[in-house]
Parts: C-alpha cells; structure tokens; sequence
C-alpha cells in the first residue's frame, strides 16, 4: 500500500479494502536512505493498527539495493541504505522486511551469495537493537544474474549467514513460476512444496507473495498480473491458499493497482472464492464477492 501522507497510512488503505494485513516501503523506495523516522507517525501506526485490526505488517526493502553487487561503491552503499531499512523497519515494530538478494552482475554466484551474506552479517553486528525484524530474502524470478530465483540457492545464502534467526524467505507465486516451478494444480503445488521442505524448511518461508504471472513457465519474466488473470490462472492457487500448514503465515498482494484500490479489492475476493473455510478468513472478507473471471 501507497504511505503517501506518512507510513501509518498505508494502514487506513489496506483497512478500506477489508485487509487485515499490509505491506510498506517505510520511505520513498526511489531513495537510498530516508529522513528520520517521524515519531508521530509511529506513533499514529500503532494506533491505527490496533483500531483497524491490522494484524499483520512487513516492510519491503527499496529496489535500488544490491547487496550481492562486486563494485565496492554500491555495495557500501547498498550496505547503508539496507541497514536504515532495518532500522526504520523496527521503529514501526515490523517482524519482517523483505529483500531482493542482487545481482553479481558478472562476478558469479557464488561471489555475489558470498558479497551478499557478508553484507547481512556486517548489518546484523551493528544493528543488535533490531534482531526481532527479520530479513527475508525474496525469491526471484531468475532474469539476468540476479541471484535467488533457486530453493537451492536460497539456502546457499542463508548458510553463509551467522546468525540464521535475523534470516527468512519469502515465496513470490509469480517469481517462483517464471523461475520455472510449476505450482498449478494440486500435483504441481505439492512437488514445490516438498522441494521447499527438502531446501528450506517450512518454517523458513515467513511470507508469500500472492501474484499472477504475465510470463508462462520458466520464462524468468518478472511481471505481476492481477490474479487469475495469467499463466498461475485464478485454479493455480487454490491448494496454496487452502494449506492449512500456512495457516499465520502472512500472504500479501503485489499486483498492479490504482488510487482507487477496485483491483485490490477484486483480486483479495478472487482469491477469498477459493477458500473451503469461511473462518479462516478475516472478518472482513468473509462475505466478498469474487466477479465472473475475464472481468
């Protein structure tokens, strides 16, 4: 959601849909690091989450940072930057930022893994105030040499990390399809669920990311459709979002929207259509009403 008028507001906005959990930059993503964090509106954000019943909320890191990258000058500052996120991230009582591993732009995997976990692990030594705000590590679509887009190279990753309790990952539907895991249909979803098991860990995965995708399988294509409306198809996510193993586990839109939040609100009823117990959805969602699909 949108924080424009301060971070807290993000909160008003997911509540008008009838979201019961959201998903922030905590500055202008387009910057490397942000002002001081504003105490009225942490202050405001704790308010407001407990009167609109958010009960859930997690941060994403901004795009400019590349924590894998060889060039010491970007890397230093991607250093910086991402140390503010956590920082900014724990002023707002956040358990979660999610974060995009970076590319090694031509130095290899295993340099930008080991570029990359070094960063984590200098961030984590200056920032112990911030151990219960979690970095998780997205996976990613696999486009170019941006590191990620592998179960197996996930858990590279988080193996050169210290301290593994300051670590997660978070599961994209449409990164994870155009890196070319099939999670359609109940077969498909159980195979990628028992790599997940096999590579991570269920209890490693502290997020998803609901989204369709543009790109067909394995297209390393990294574009977010509105749900049921790509190559997952709206079927594609039923086993997931009856699972009851997820059940606390937050999931959260990224698909495309306007200010007037229309498709926010018929991509949650879409997905709300596929669930088999009523009472597992938040309140207000309950009685959503998904359109026919193809409108």
């Amino acid at each position: 959601m949108s924080i424009a008028g301060g971070v807290s507001y993000a909160l008003d906005r997911a509540a008008s849909v009838q979201s019961n959990a959201v998903q922030v930059f905590t500055k202008n993503n387009r910057q490397w690091c942000g002002p001081p964090v504003d105490a009225a509106d942490v202050a405001r954000w704790h308010s407001q989450r407990q009167a609109l019943g958010i009960v859930y909320a997690a941060s994403h890191a901004s795009y400019l940072i590349n924590l894998a990258s060889p060039q010491e000058e970007l890397w230093q500052r991607s250093l910086i930057a991402y140390q503010d996120e956590l920082v900014r991230a724990h002023a707002y009582a956040l358990p979660h930022v999610v974060l995009h591993p970076g590319a090694h732009t031509g130095a290899g995997d295993a340099a930008g893994i080991a570029r990359l976990a070094r960063a984590l692990n200098q961030i984590h030594e200056q920032t112990p105030a911030c151990a219960d705000t979690v970095t998780c590590l997205e996976i990613m679509a696999g486009q170019g040499s941006v590191l990620g887009s592998t179960l197996a190279q996930l858990r590279a990753i988080l193996e050169q990390v210290d301290d593994r309790r300051r670590v997660g990952v978070c599961l994209d539907t449409c990164h994870a399809f155009a890196a070319g895991y099939d999670l359609r249909g109940a077969a498909g979803y159980t195979r990628f669920i028992q790599e997940v098991e096999q590579w991570l860990g269920l209890e490693t995965i502290k997020i998803w990311h609901l989204n369709d995708s543009k790109g067909t399988l394995g297209s390393h294509l990294d574009r977010h459709v509105q749900i049921g409306a790509g190559e997952l198809g709206l079927e594609g996510f039923r086993p997931l979002i009856n699972d009851l193993r997820w059940e606390g586990v937050a999931m959260l839109l990224e698909t495309p929207k306007d200010a007037t939040l229309v498709d926010d609100a018929l991509n949650l009823a879409q997905l709300c259509a596929l669930v088999e117990e009523p009472s597992r959805l938040p309140p207000g969602l309950r009685n959503a009403v998904a359109p026919p699909i193809g409108q």
